[in-house]
């Protein structure tokens, strides 16, 4: 599994030539150094849709005809934008070909502005996403909560995103106490730097980290880590 970093909580991972693309805020983050009509891939997942984890989602899956993956509320708005996309909830899963998707709860918010109306874009969520033998969970926009634990139990995890920017998600002290409940042995910090109010170190973050004996990868954007 080879799994590429495009800044704030964008996350590219391929497996067996099979590329799926999470949360892709690329055009709307000058740091991602990439432009999304250069994304090729089999499948777009979203988290939820706040417009930086929406991002370029729309454009992506027109452009290479694939579905996007999302809690029914989201995928439903998504198709109503011309696109394919596949509704899933909370604790379900689906096999796509070459990959398994299954959404687990995440403590966040969920909705998409829409000139001066926002809707209701269903619950946010995190992602477990298993490619050749691999698992990969993305915990999207969330707060610690105590039901990790049971994803960590449930789930033999390799890698996971997991949010530090404080503010808006949990900060680096909660984030080490999640990569200990999720049991993962490596973690990519996500969802921080991309502007002012949630400025973190990942550096000291990872550090932390390696004392618990988890390996911690920094990425910057277009890096990638191989498991």
């Amino acid at each position: 599994m080879n799994i590429t970093y495009y800044g704030h909580s964008s996350i590219l991972v391929e497996e067996g030539g099979v590329r799926v693309i999470i949360d892709p805020l690329l055009s709307g983050n000058p740091d991602s150094g990439i432009d999304p009509k250069d994304v090729k891939v089999d499948a777009v997942v979203l988290t939820h849709g706040h417009s930086d984890h929406f991002g370029d989602c729309i454009e992506i899956a027109r452009q290479n005809d694939c579905p996007i993956i999302a809690v029914y509320e989201l995928a439903v708005y998504c198709g109503s934008q011309g696109v394919k996309s596949h509704g899933m909830n909370i604790g379900g899963s689906a096999q796509f070909d070459g990959f398994k998707v299954k959404f687990t709860p995440a403590f966040h918010s969920s909705s998409i502005s829409v000139g001066d109306t926002w809707i209701y874009a269903g619950e946010p969520g995190g992602v477990i996403l298993t490619m050749g033998g691999k698992t990969f969970y993305h915990a999207g926009d969330t707060g610690l909560f105590g039901d990790m634990r049971l994803i960590g139990e449930m789930n033999n995890i390799d890698v996971a995103a997991l949010p530090i920017g404080d503010a808006l998600t949990m900060g680096p002290q909660d984030a080490l106490l999640a990569a200990q409940w999720i049991r993962t042995k490596h973690v990519i910090p996500v969802h921080y730097d991309t502007f002012p109010g949630i400025k973190q170190d990942a550096g000291a973050f990872c550090d932390e980290l390696s004392k618990m004996g988890v390996q911690g990868h920094p990425l910057k954007a277009g890096e990638s880590l191989e498991i």
